[in-house]
């Protein structure tokens, strides 16, 4: 007599919960954009949905903890002077946020850990390079200050975003980008493109060291992202407009590892990985589930392990970093459903099996602290994320000042402190050239003094205390 095997895995069972009606934010105004980006963003500390905005683009920041009703006056990070495109918080420090927009620009915010009383309409970095308009931006997983846009132009630009310069541009994509995804390590990343092909990309060779074209046979847009061991998983559309995801290895693009077709939706379905648990969630725009899939390296692969499914469509979503999932509650992931005007955070649980700490659900996972600095990573070094333990949870550390050279902080982005640092230059010059009498030793005390005096009401200003 044949018996049916059961396949073994500690994540065949993943139930997806979404919080009770007052753990949501409401009254959240999402943007209406035509852009197939996710609109939201999350770390362990805030939560950042883009929004609808008069007079240019913005995006609301708003921490974890200040569930409920949202103000309709309450301070939204404005400074783009067209609609917000993308958003991503930086893997190495939790009060940095990156936006990009249609004004052909980039721009990369401190937001800090109180609420603000205004507007946030400075950014510490804004980095122009782009004629057309911006609509993916991407940090580096490993290095600190690494920062990836893709524009309308078909350009791909890697910053350092600590000096505020372009380290290098790629022109080899011949139409519009759909999406960018980097590797594990961040030596390569994948894109997808109108022109229906898949490239693997060697940033610091600037070159396509693979690609593959028509991955999915239809023409409505692709998705690609790198899996923790370097195969590719994509969605994308059959030539009958039916949906499919795909897994692809990058060093032989001639057969999928898998292909599977799914339903006859229009919304392009967005990929959110998690390398720790190489658990992939699936969501539609339009759609009102989620679905989610394990990969494996036994047949067939992608293999489907259940849906969350709610009444109301989805407009985005956001992904929570591991180290910032509840291991209490045997939480394995958390999404951030966008709706109309609301933001549902959604629990992905596991059984518990004992009220100990589970260390198979929850190996280490990667961690704030950058692997490398910017000239390490473009003289050519590689390394894994720095991992972190989950054994005891993780508490986000305080606000940290984005590390840029003093100089260039000073002079792009407070001229006051110009127009200070002038001052005292001429008065040493003029001390310098005519001999101190005790008239000018007074003046000149006294311009010091009136210097001192406005440093420190612009040191309050910048840090929120006045």
């Amino acid at each position: 007599m044949s018996r049916s095997i059961v396949r073994q895995s500690k994540f065949r069972h993943v139930f997806g919960q979404a919080v009770k009606t007052d753990q949501s934010y409401d009254d959240i105004r999402v943007s209406k954009v035509t852009w197939d980006s996710s609109f939201c963003a999350v770390n362990p500390k805030f939560l950042a949905v883009i929004v609808e905005s008069s007079g240019g683009g913005a995006f609301l920041v708003l921490h974890l903890s200040k569930v409920g009703r949202v103000d309709k006056n309450y301070p939204l990070v404005v400074g783009h002077s067209g609609p917000v495109l993308d958003i991503d918080w930086c893997p190495h420090n939790d009060n940095i946020v990156a936006s990009c927009s249609e004004d052909t620009t980039a721009m990369v915010w401190q937001i800090p850990d109180h609420t603000p009383s205004r507007p946030i309409s400075e950014p510490i970095v804004v980095l122009e390079g782009h004629s057309k308009r911006v609509g993916i931006i991407k940090w580096h997983p490993t290095a600190r200050n690494i920062l990836l846009t893709a524009g309308g132009d078909n350009l791909i630009i890697i910053w350092n975003v600590g000096t505020g310069e372009p380290l290098m541009t790629m022109d080899d994509h011949p139409d519009l980008i759909y999406n960018v995804s980097w590797n594990y390590n961040g030596s390569l990343f994948c894109t997808t493109c109108k022109d229906r092909r898949l490239r693997v990309c060697d940033p610091r060779k600037n070159e396509v060291v693979a690609e593959r074209l028509s991955p999915h046979e239809g023409i409505r847009p692709m998705r690609a992202i790198f899996t923790k061991e370097g195969n590719i998983f994509t969605t994308g559309f059959t030539r009958m407009s039916q949906r499919e995801l795909g897994l692809w290895d990058p060093t032989n693009f001639e057969e999928p590892i898998a292909l599977l077709e799914l339903d006859t939706s229009n919304g392009v379905l967005l990929p959110f990985y998690d390398p720790d648990t190489n658990i992939v969630y699936l969501s539609g725009k339009g759609d009102s589930s989620i679905r989610y899939f394990e990969i494996t390296e036994e047949p067939p692969y992608v293999h489907y392990i259940s849906t969350f499914s709610s009444k109301e469509p989805q407009r985005g979503m956001g992904f929570m970093p591991k180290r910032g999932v509840d291991v209490s509650k045997c939480e394995i992931a958390r999404l951030y459903k966008l709706h109309e005007r609301k933001c549902e955070p959604i629990m992905m649980t596991v059984p518990r099996k004992s009220d100990l700490f589970q260390d198979d659900l929850y190996p280490d996972t990667a961690g704030p602290e950058p692997a490398l600095e910017p000239e390490e990573w473009m003289d050519g070094r590689d390394a894994d994320p720095i991992l972190v333990s989950m054994r005891d949870g993780y508490v986000p550390p305080k606000s940290r000042e984005l590390k840029v050279p003093v100089l260039d902080l000073l002079f792009c982005f407070f001229p006051s402190l110009l127009v200070i640092f002038t001052l005292s230059l001429l008065s040493l010059f003029f001390s310098l050239l005519f001999p101190l009498s005790n008239c000018n030793l007074l003046l000149f005390l006294s311009q010091e003094k009136r210097i001192c005096d406005l440093e420190n009401k612009l040191f309050k200003y910048t840090n929120g205390t006045v």
